[in-house]
């Protein structure tokens, strides 16, 4: 079975579902949540002096799944490698904490017709993603002067993954 649709799960109105960080010595974890699918947080020189930096900040508060971050995180790393080699530095800047759930009987085509006890199903662990606020920044690339419109461009690449709007902020 496929993906569901961004724009299922990119809005905030649900509660989050994660793991409570108060009682850990109770058994509050929950079971089955499938693994995170970001490799790295920090890609090409992650030590160094550089001049610029710019940083990939959505205009909405949005929950970007686990997916659509590996997404720009790969688009953004190898425009950038293919363009400088190595005169950059990217850092993802959110984590995917936040559990998705689904409901398997209500994913299928004829989901028209529940039980009164299938009203608002609970669902399985589907996926992960990390719910942002509108300025926070979720990607943020370093580099020199002479790079700066590398920079940008690998910046509306990697927006581009993300399901709201986008601007480029440099700090």
């Amino acid at each position: 079975m496929g993906l569901r649709p961004a724009r299922i799960d990119r809005k905030l109105d649900k509660r989050p579902y994660t793991r409570s960080a108060k009682k850990v010595h109770k058994k509050n974890f929950i079971k089955g949540i499938p693994g995170v699918k970001v490799n790295k947080f920090n890609m090409g020189q992650t030590t160094g002096e550089f001049d610029l930096t710019y940083s990939l900040v959505p205009t909405k508060d949005v929950q970007i799944r686990h997916n659509a971050i590996e997404a720009f995180r790969v688009s953004a790393n190898s425009y950038m490698r293919k363009m400088t080699g190595t005169e950059y530095h990217i850092k993802v800047r959110v984590y995917p904490h936040n559990v998705l759930r689904e409901h398997a009987q209500a994913a299928v085509a004829q989901a028209d017709r529940f039980y009164d006890g299938m009203r608002k199903p609970f669902g399985k662990p589907t996926g992960r993603a990390s719910r942002v606020k509108e300025g926070q920044p979720v990607l943020t690339i370093r580099t020199n002067k002479k790079h700066e419109a590398v920079v940008k461009e690998a910046i509306r690449r990697a927006g581009m993954k993300i399901p709201v709007g986008f601007r480029t902020v440099l700090e």
